[in-house]
């Protein structure tokens, strides 16, 4: 009954002081009221808070701060701030012993705001002592204490104003001391207080300020400014960006989920345990004991173990949430208050509308509305953006996590489980799985944040608008589906344009690795149009793209409309008494705005939720994958005096498989040299997998003393300079570094790596040979001194005499390692004698062991095995396995420059020539040929080192502001006035939704005027005719942008650039890399075709809106202008130093990404080798350091966009502010509904705004697209394909003479000549063969007559027509030439052979006769439509070089080339050639450049050339008798004696 009583009576005083107040022009709150409710609020929150704040800090304690100056200022203002309240106490206890009796709130009151003063007091102490240099918790209490007191400070005033006077003199002067003390106190809680002792800060060189940051500015982001202004003034780089926060690293974040998990897959196997204790045990029932074996069969416990086991699997899922739950639940708990405060806004537009029709309502309750309007939607914003913030650091963490865990694991998985998970895809877990998690956590809040919004919006809406709604949510839930078809459609779309790109990418591969023989053929225009041909195919997907995205588009900008237009005109049908009034049209327009957001964000929040559950299966099962057992090897036995010993060991790769090896018994004793031999796959390598614990055991015991190295059958090699290579994480000693280096044979190699050991070695050891990483791997165990060193055949991929010094010198009796217990896998029988031991493995069991003696006294398994070896052996020594591998070798200087084509073909030109100039039966002599001529050919590519380096240039990345003048190039590509066309189609659209919206306001004016309905159906009618339009705009605007002028744009930039590359020079395509031209028509054509289309679209309707609304507001309220202008200023300033920044970032972050990964495959690759050596620790935190380094340019990512959306979000809530101002000053001349209109779009603006800056940073970044396009389509061009003016006659060249007079040549501009001053004339019909050493200049005569190589001085003639002043493609299709490497495009053969159609089927089929094709070509069911492959690899490499020769047949021009091809084609195929070309070619001029010299014996005349001059030339008799240069080679060959 009390309880009533106290409640009616609180009523009752809450309704007087609301009578009091509200309806007075100078409202004051009753005394009463401003004692108890005023002065117990900021109490109650602060006694509230406290408990968990100091729970909190008493758990994360950060070291304790010194005593400041602040603090004392801070102490001492509390401790005065209770004296003054208990001032007043005392007063009132001295007026009760007066006689004056006071009403007990004076009593409680001071004593409660006294206690509350101490408890601040107390918390600032306590605060100093846990490390917390500003706090929150305090500022919101001083905040609201200084808040409630203004309205007892401004009362006070008027009362001493008034006639009454103050009586009250005591409390009057108390209150006034308390007020000035806690403004005080709330002006010093915004310093900060300085770090704790100890903490990091004060070791780290470059803090993250988050750490240091007070309230106000953690709240604002205000921390982040001093990097977006660095950010502004040059580009950031790497050294600028901030340290991880401790809480955010690897070294925190990883274990803290490692520990949940291993809880999760502990509980998982106990629950396993005892189900299967549980069946075990259960007795037999009888009567089934007399079942075969006397138990029940395996297979059947199998069965019941399987059933019993399904549901309890570890839960990777429970572990993240019990890991990153409570962090993300803080996020989760600002999201419920941000989704709460959203639906204030439409309330207080109530509210407004309201007061402006009330024409007699105090001005004060405006002001009050609009300051309450700005005050909620800036705590949203502070709210949304801490919610974000949360999120997304939880999602950086889920990353750094589940990349670090999935990293260790990978280390310690089982080869059975390694079978099971590619290298790929355990690398997709890292990258795309793991980002899948960090996506998620953006979103997850909208799973139930989303419904919520929807329920509160139709709850408000209903209450405004009773059942209407219905129909208005009806259109919002049908356009759902629509827009879901829609979705669909596009995904196919996508699908199929991917596949046209993927084509038009290969065809661009191809021809430009084939670019050569196309500019020999004047084959280009073939292919271009070729190109253009699946680029047409593309745009027109592309096309219906459009379509889609523009009926998309317009769905979900008119739905708003729409659901408003339904809604309204169903209400204003449904019931006559029905009246549309201000208040209730926009406050319903603001809430279905709210509405849309969630309705749109639903669909994605499922599909990614769909997405990520997908990833965490799979994360889940590769987490729960079988581990290695580390205790498998026991490393402590010190029993025997053998340092490995194996018992009846039984060894499997995965538990299903069988053993593979069995009864293993081994005793190696300590320093002895065990070799271990055998055929090939009998287990050799498994014993040594299993010594290391690779294996599963089965059965028997394995034990080694001591630490082992191990050097594995295919050497890893990491991607670190080759020093890191071999210390291997070991310290650096000089001279046991070199000694390891020459016991290896490596210091040779040095000298050749451009930058000796500190050569970068590229992934997978690539600029190195085969036989060097070997010895690196070697190399890298000599220097990490074991006690046994497990080598697995480290001499097969080394040459022969290579082989016995490292044998020597390392692994032999007197090797290096000599006293260490050594167990060799090895092929090599000659080292055997020198052996202690030899264990012969046959079919995965030891079948002999004993020493080389004993064995071939046994004559069992081994003897044979010498027998079958030794005469293939003995030849090996002779160094058989140089020849594989000396070609790789020679090459390992180059690799550094793979890019550049030409050097690594001369370099395997120069090999192949050593290699097949010698046609010499007796293989031995060739062996050494080629030892004794590998020493000339090392110094030659070393000459071309330097050139080499300048060949291909840095590509050049922009940095800093993107150039109006690529926007200008963009807007003549789509058409300049078509460009102004359409940003005024995108005005016009927007002009008809203001349109539409202030007709709404007339229609809700009608209402005020006369309560009655003015005529419905022609309202209805233009609003619904005003937002049609609006939607046909729109929709007529995105196709004449996307469908029509963005693609042809789009074609227009792909067509320049492909005419710029296919007429570049060849010199162009030697210094580009392949790679990077894809590049440009790869991803760079993409963002032209699909994104810069978005990015403008988003862009124009962003802007266009926020035009409006200025516009709008400036229009009803004209002093509006005067607040626009510092505004759009800030926010043009804030846009910039944020696009600068985050620009910058973002490259940082994909810069820093990609050595997560290719480390992380590395590792996976290299991971026995690692666990060998014990390197698993230092490898984890490798990684872990690799992840900080992405995730700290990640992080100010993410804050540059909550630093921003602060800043914006603030200027759009300015915006409301001064509209609702505005509106409530010029209330006299405004009415309601063009309030409500004006308030009800600046309520909008904010979002669009945000957009805005988002959109311009995209354009940016994007827009570089179309600059980097241009560059390529304007590269410096070859000579013009045709001159009309000096076009030949169609019979030229009709004998066929050639002359050059006193020519010399370059390859490029500042390179000294390749050929000088060549005088010589050839007449028609001769047979002419070029002969010469490497780079005496054979290819660069032929490159001349083509004009791939233009003249540096002196003509070149052919019956008398002068070739440099014809056209290129006159020239290049009257020569033909049968190329060095037979070059073959993917398409049909008889493509290949006429890409034009120039020739019937008849000739095409006599030409296959002619080289010997046809028998192979008519087997062919597809026959002339035979498909190649790319390059033509489905046919043999002869029967490429034949498909050359049928091109060349069927061309039949008078002058035929022939580059001789070298080592790549059989003496057949050769017989072919040169017959056909001697019958064939009978009256045409030919050239051969001859490789071997028997091809020529018989030609007219032969052209030696020696560095770029004429040495000889004369026919061949003529020039051995001479014994010149020519007979020299002659004799080398064995063709003279």
């Amino acid at each position: 009954l009390e309880l009533t009583i106290g409640l009616i009576s609180l009523v009752f005083i809450l309704l007087q002081v609301a009578n009091e107040t509200l309806h007075t022009d100078s409202p004051d709150l009753p005394v009463c009221f401003q004692l108890s409710v005023l002065s117990w609020l900021p109490c109650v929150y602060l006694w509230l808070a406290c408990l968990p704040y100091l729970f909190y800090l008493q758990r994360n304690n950060k070291g304790y701060i010194m005593m400041s100056m602040l603090n004392r200022v801070k102490t001492v203002f509390g401790l005065v701030l209770w004296i003054v309240c208990w001032a007043d106490l005392f007063g009132t206890f001295h007026e009760l012993q007066q006689g004056k009796t006071q009403a007990p709130i004076y009593f409680v009151t001071p004593l409660v705001v006294g206690m509350t003063m101490l408890l601040a007091t107390f918390l600032i102490q306590f605060e100093r002592l846990k490390g917390v240099q500003s706090s929150g918790v305090l500022f919101i209490f001083w905040f609201l204490s200084v808040l409630c007191a203004i309205v007892p400070f401004r009362s006070k005033i008027i009362l001493a104003k008034s006639e009454i006077g103050i009586t009250d003199k005591l409390r009057f002067t108390t209150f006034y001391f308390y007020f000035a003390l806690i403004g005080a106190e709330l002006i010093l809680c915004c310093f900060n207080e300085k770090p704790p002792l100890f903490s990091d800060v004060d070791t780290d060189p470059n803090p993250c300020p988050q750490t240091t940051a007070g309230f106000l500015s953690t709240v604002t982001f205000w921390w982040f400014t001093r990097m977006a202004i660095k950010g502004y003034k040059n580009p950031l780089e790497a050294k600028d960006l901030w340290s991880l926060n401790k809480r955010d690293s690897s070294e925190q974040v990883v274990p803290k989920l490692l520990r949940e998990w291993e809880v999760e897959q502990a509980k998982a196997h106990s629950a396993e345990d005892q189900s299967t204790q549980a069946l075990y045990s259960k007795p037999l029932p009888a009567g089934e004991g007399n079942h075969v074996g006397g138990e029940s069969s395996p297979e059947e416990v199998e069965v019941l173990l399987s059933k019993k086991k399904g549901p309890k699997k570890a839960s990777f899922l429970r572990s993240l949430i019990k890991a990153f739950g409570p962090y993300f639940l803080i996020g989760s708990g600002f999201k419920l208050l941000q989704d709460l405060i959203t639906f204030v806004n439409p309330q207080l537009l109530s509210l407004l509308i309201l007061f402006t029709k009330q024409k007699e309502a105090p001005t004060w309750w405006g002001y009050a509305l609009a300051f309450l309007m700005f005050f909620t939607a800036f705590l949203q914003t502070l709210i949304l953006h801490q919610h974000f913030q949360y999120c997304f650091v939880t999602g950086m963490r889920l990353r750094t996590a589940i990349i670090g865990a999935i990293y260790r694991k990978s280390l310690v998985i089982t080869n059975a489980a390694k079978r099971t998970s590619t290298v790929g895809e355990i690398v997709n877990l890292m990258s795309v799985d793991a980002q899948r998690f960090m996506d998620l956590t953006t979103f997850l809040n909208m799973l139930w944040s989303a419904p919520l919004q929807i329920m509160l919006a139709l709850y408000f809406l209903w209450q405004n608008l009773g059942p209407s709604v219905l129909a208005g949510v009806a259109v919002m839930i049908l356009l759902i589906p629509f827009n879901a078809a829609i979705a669909m459609k596009t995904r196919a779309y996508q699908v199929e344009q991917m596949q046209y790109k993927d084509a038009r990418i290969k065809l661009m591969n191809e021809i430009l690795n084939g670019i050569k023989v196309l500019k020999l053929y004047a084959w280009e225009n073939s292919f271009k149009n070729k190109v253009l041909e699946i680029r047409q195919k593309e745009l027109n997907v592309l096309r219906k793209t459009a379509y889609l995205g523009a009926l998309s588009t317009m769905a979900w900008t008119s739905a708003p409309f729409l659901v408003a237009l339904t809604t309204f005109a169903v209400y204003v049908t449904v019931d006559k008494n029905n009246i549309l009034d201000a208040e209730k049209a926009f406050v319903s327009l603001s809430l279905f705005n709210i509405l849309r957001f969630p309705l749109n964000m639903l669909p994605q929040v499922i599909s990614s939720i769909v997405q990520a559950s997908v990833s965490l299966k799979r994360i889940q099962d590769f987490l729960s994958h079988d581990e290695l057992d580390l205790e498998l090897v026991d490393r402590t036995n010190t029993a025997t005096d053998c340092s490995v010993t194996v018992v009846n060991g039984k060894f499997t790769w995965a538990r299903q498989d069988p053993p593979a090896l069995h009864n293993i018994n081994l005793m190696v004793p300590q320093g002895s040299l065990l070799a271990v031999v055998g055929h090939v796959g009998c287990g050799k390598s498994s014993l040594i997998s299993a010594l290391l614990g690779e294996m599963e055991k089965q059965e028997g015991d394995i034990s080694i003393r001591g630490s082992v190295a191990y050097v594995p059958q295919q050497a890893w090699i990491q991607n670190a300079i080759l020093r890191d290579n071999i210390l291997f994480g070991k310290a650096y000693n000089e001279p046991k570094y070199r000694s390891c280096l020459e016991a290896c044979a490596l210091t040779p190699d040095l000298e050749v790596l451009p930058g000796g050991d500190m050569t970068e070695i590229g992934e997978k050891g690539i600029n190195l040979s085969g036989g060097q990483r070997q010895r690196v791997s070697l190399a890298r165990a000599l220097y990490n001194e074991a006690d046994v060193y497990l080598l697995d055949d480290p001499l097969s991929a080394v040459d022969a005499h290579v082989a016995k010094h490292i044998f020597d010198q390392v692994i032999g009796p007197e090797g290096v390692l000599k006293g260490k217990t050594r167990i060799l896998v090895t092929h090599g029988i000659s080292f055997l004698p020198q052996v202690d031991n030899i264990v012969v493995m046959v079919e995965g069991r030891v079948s002999e062991m004993g020493s080389y003696q004993e064995l071939l006294k046994q004559n069992g398994a081994f003897a044979e095995f010498l027998r079958n070896y030794s005469l293939e052996d003995i030849i090996e020594e002779d160094g058989a396995t140089e020849e594989e591998d000396f070609p790789d070798d020679a090459l390992s200087n180059h690799t550094d420059m793979v890019d550049n084509e030409p050097v690594v073909n001369e370099a395997k030109r120069q090999i192949s020539i050593i290699s097949g100039d010698l046609e010499n039966p007796r293989g031995r002599s060739v062996r050494k040929r080629l030892c004794s001529e590998r020493k000339h050919v090392e110094p030659d590519p070393e000459k071309k080192l330097p050139k080499v380096e300048k060949l291909i240039l840095a590509e050049t990345a922009e940095t800093g502001r993107v150039k109006a003048k690529v926007f200008w190039e963009y807007a003549k590509a789509v058409g300049p006035l078509l460009s102004l066309f359409i940003a005024f189609l995108y005005g016009c659209q927007n002009a008809a939704a203001i349109g539409a919206n202030i007709w709404l306001s007339q229609w809700t004016n009608d209402a005020v005027g006369n309560g009655t309905k003015v005529d419905v159906s022609t309202r209805v009618g233009v609003y619904a005719a005003l937002g049609l339009a609006q939607g046909v705009l729109l929709l007529a605007n995105c196709l004449l942008s996307k469908a029509y002028s963005m693609l042809r744009a789009a074609r227009l930039m792909h067509l320049h650039l492909l005419q710029g590359v296919l007429r570049a020079p060849q010199g162009f395509f030697e210094s580009t890399p392949t790679g990077r031209v894809l590049n440009r028509f790869g991803k760079d054509v993409d963002t032209i075709d699909s994104h810069i289309p978005d990015n403008i679209d988003i862009w124009m309707r962003t802007f266009w809106y926020t035009v409006n609304v200025l516009i709008i507001c400036s229009a009803l309220t004209p002093p509006f202008i005067l607040v626009v202008v510092p505004l759009m200023v800030f926010y043009w300033w804030v846009q910039r130093f944020y696009v600068a920044t985050s620009r910058q970032l973002k490259r940082l972050e994909s810069v820093s990404r990609s050595p997560i990964y290719s480390h992380f495959s590395e590792t996976l690759t290299g991971s026995s080798v690692i666990r060998a050596y014990g390197r698993h620790n230092a490898f984890v935190l490798l990684n872990d350091m690799k992840v900080d380094e992405n995730q700290k340019s990640y992080y100010p990512g993410i804050v540059s966009n909550r630093w921003l959306g602060v800043r914006i979000e603030f200027i759009g809530n300015c915006i409301v502010l001064f509209a609702a101002l505005f509106a409530v000053i010029g209330k006299a001349h405004l009415n309601p509904g063009l309030v409500g209109l004006s308030v009800s779009y600046a309520l909008l603006v904010t979002m669009s705004l945000n957009w805005m800056v988002r959109m311009t940073s995209d354009l940016e970044s994007n827009i570089v697209a179309v600059e980097r396009v241009k560059e390529y389509s304007e590269t410096k061009t070859e000579a013009p394909w045709e001159v009309e003016e000096k076009k030949p006659s169609p019979d030229w060249p009709s004998h066929g003479n050639v002359e050059f007079s006193d020519y010399s040549v370059r390859y490029r501009e500042g390179l000294e000549l390749v050929l000088k001053n060549l005088t010589l004339s050839v007449k028609g019909g001769e047979k002419i063969g070029i002969v010469g050493r490497t780079g005496a200049g054979k290819s660069s005569m032929t490159l001349c007559l083509f004009r791939l190589l233009e003249a540096a001085g002196g003509e070149i003639t052919i019956d008398g027509v002068n070739i440099s002043e014809i056209g290129l493609h006159d020239l290049r299709s009257k020569l033909t030439i049968i190329p060095q490497e037979p070059v073959l495009f993917s398409g049909s053969l008889r493509m290949n052979l006429d890409p034009f159609e120039k020739y019937s089927d008849g000739e095409v089929w006599k030409a296959l006769e002619l080289s010997h094709l046809n028998k192979f070509v008519s087997n062919q069911p597809a026959k002339l439509e035979l498909e190649c492959s790319e390059g033509g690899e489905n046919l043999s490499v002869g029967q490429r070089q034949l498909v050359c020769l049928a091109r060349a047949l069927l061309r039949k021009t008078r002058i035929l080339i022939l580059d001789e091809a070298t080592a790549a084609i059989d003496l057949e195929t050769d017989d072919l050639i040169q017959s056909t070309i001697r019958t064939q070619f009978e009256d045409c001029t030919v050239f051969t450049i001859a490789h071997r010299l028997n091809t020529i014996m018989d030609y007219t005349r032969v052209l030696v050339l020696d560095k770029g001059k004429i040495a000889e030339f004369d026919t061949p008799t003529n020039l051995l008798s001479k014994k010149g240069i020519f007979y020299g080679m002659a004799k080398d060959a064995g063709l003279t004696q």
